[in-house]
């Protein structure tokens, strides 16, 4: 596929929380809200609930809800494919204009969706970072590029606008004491992750953002050094983004809600537990059964689930870590209040595996 920059846009990305309240009310007008879910009887108050999940998925990548449904964590709960997502903040956009019921995003972005009025609710941790599995910032082996002053007036790939990439990148280059007027310098291209090692190689970009698979492919082809890191920007491991549902889902649907959320927190514990190759298989398997015309080639990278949290369990420092960053933005202007943005009540798993730790 031939590479396609999208126009550059610099950091940080003001207004952001008021244009995606706009999108969200244009979207609820004028989709219709999107078609519902298959509701069967069963619902606690007599009435139904829905039994039939709408989500979005990753092209040559297996989602932990699609993890939970093959290993029968879900039960009765069927998922139903809609689409293939083209980031974190479109996921959650398209559950909050109801075209989906599940979709997840980096935190900050599901922040920002919340406070430009969005009716839904972060209900589990569904990705993060540790020291097996972080999305690294690379520069050729030959770059000139040694440190965060260096990426003035410089061009770096992210997958997206105003989420994980942009809030590690602002910070690196805050904490490496860059003024602000020096950071509207850095140039952010969005460009599709499966297309960034390609963008970094023919220096249509001077950096490239690579996580999961894709980093450990373009690592194996060699040529290429890590500038930075989130784990060593952030400090880690931690939890870096959840799964929303809406709030009217939630409330109609709330045993529906517990097996699916309780279903994913199972699914990242067996993810934890089980032999790396076993877990490999079973992704083979799921992108086999699905019948996308997908690779399944850079599976073999996979590492760890990255989800420090045991059971995926949420706390305030998930969202409050990011406050400074959001701020900055311009997307808040006081302290976060953590109980609009996420709920534990319908993650039942009891005594999951212990969390991640930091080794030293």
């Amino acid at each position: 596929m031939k590479n396609r920059l999208l126009p550059a846009r610099t950091l940080p990305a003001a207004g952001m929380a008021a244009a995606m309240a706009a999108a969200v009310a244009v979207s609820l007008v004028l989709s219709g809200c999107g078609g519902a879910a298959t509701a069967q009887p069963n619902g606690s108050d007599g009435g139904t609930e829905v039994k039939t999940v709408r989500y979005q998925g990753s092209p040559n990548t297996v989602a932990l809800v699609e993890v939970a449904e093959d290993l029968g964590y879900l039960g009765d709960v069927k998922l139903e494919w809609v689409s293939n997502t083209t980031s974190g903040p479109q996921s959650i956009q398209s559950v909050a204009t109801d075209q989906t019921d599940i979709g997840g995003a980096f935190t900050g972005a599901v922040i920002k969706l919340i406070e430009a009025g969005a009716p839904v609710q972060a209900v589990i941790n569904y990705y993060g970072e540790d020291k097996e599995t972080f999305t690294g910032y690379y520069v050729e082996e030959g770059s000139p590029i040694r440190t965060a002053r260096d990426l003035i007036g410089k061009k770096i790939a992210v997958n997206t606008l105003g989420a994980h990439h942009e809030a590690v990148i602002t910070t690196h280059l805050k904490n490496s004491g860059l003024t602000p007027e020096e950071i509207k310098q850095v140039q952010l291209v969005v460009v599709p992750p499966n297309e960034t090692e390609v963008a970094l190689r023919k220096k249509q970009v001077d950096v490239g953002t690579l996580g999961g698979v894709l980093q450990d492919r373009a690592l194996a082809e060699g040529g290429i050094r890590a500038l930075f890191t989130d784990v060593g920007v952030i400090g880690g491991p931690f939890d870096a983004g959840q799964y929303v549902l809406r709030k009217d889902f939630l409330a109609k649907n709330p045993e529906t809600s517990r097996t699916l959320v309780t279903g994913v927190a199972k699914a990242i514990e067996w993810e934890r537990t089980t032999p790396r190759e076993q877990v490999i298989a079973k992704f083979e398997e799921i992108i086999a059964k699905r019948g996308r015309n997908e690779s399944a080639e850079a599976l073999k990278y996979w590492k760890s689930v990255g989800v420090a949290s045991p059971g995926g369990r949420i706390q305030d420092q998930d969202f409050t870590r990011w406050a400074d960053y959001l701020k900055s933005a311009g997307i808040i202007t006081g302290d976060l209040d953590t109980n609009k943005l996420y709920t534990n009540e319908f993650n039942l798993l009891g005594t999951p595996a212990p969390a991640a730790t930091s080794k030293g």
